[in-house]
């Protein structure tokens, strides 16, 4: 009780995103988050990968959640360590929350790589490279910044598959992640439903 309301809390009294609609987050997030870069592009790479009993993942199957995908090959040593940590601690933020049910976290790994974060499994999959090295998967996604290459990166895709942001390392802040996952879910990306026809639509459509 008292997680949840230090979360609620968090996301009513930000003043940098209080008095901001959802279509201005990256703005708001590059003035607040060092350690955040914008992406914004329709699709990601091509990600073919595995789940620890045969099962073939696509991204395109969580089209309707907010995923948080990172990568941790064999030699990243510290960095992915340290980043893993982060983002369970952002999962634990997440999952006090109805975004729970909205927002899956996705960690590629190679076979022999530990994972050691305090993981919560109800939407967190643990999965690896189904025809390439976790290295070659994370170099696809890292093309996609233009900053440096050699920290871990957690990206941040949109329903639908929009790349939305990267977040680099693990030095930024697990609120602000957080924060930014709320803003996705409520902001003006999001897939909008078909408006219903009028009778002129309808009688036009006969022709």
């Amino acid at each position: 009780m008292k997680r949840l309301l230090i979360l609620a809390f968090l996301l009513v009294a930000q003043p940098a995103f209080a008095n901001h609609p959802g279509e201005r987050i990256d703005e708001v997030m590059t003035a607040q988050e060092p350690a955040f870069e914008v992406a914004d592009r329709p699709s990601t790479p091509n990600l073919n990968v595995e789940e620890p009993g045969g099962d073939v993942l696509r991204l395109g199957d969580l089209h309707d959640q907010i995923i948080v995908l990172s990568f941790v090959p064999t030699d990243c040593g510290g960095p992915c360590v340290e980043q893993q940590a982060l983002l369970a601690g952002v999962q634990g933020q997440v999952n006090v929350s109805p975004m729970k049910e909205m927002v899956t976290f996705v960690t590629v790994h190679d076979a022999d790589a530990s994972i050691e974060a305090p993981w919560d499994e109800a939407n967190w999959r643990l999965v690896i490279p189904s025809d390439d090295e976790t290295t070659a998967a994370a170099d696809r996604f890292a093309a996609l910044s233009s900053r440096s290459q050699e920290l871990p990166m957690a990206h941040v895709i949109d329903r639908n598959g929009r790349h939305a942001g990267i977040f680099h390392g693990s030095d930024f802040s697990k609120t602000n992640l957080t924060l930014y996952i709320n803003q996705l879910i409520n902001n003006a990306h999001a897939p909008k439903p078909p408006a219903e026809k009028g009778w002129w639509e309808w009688l036009t459509g006969w022709f």
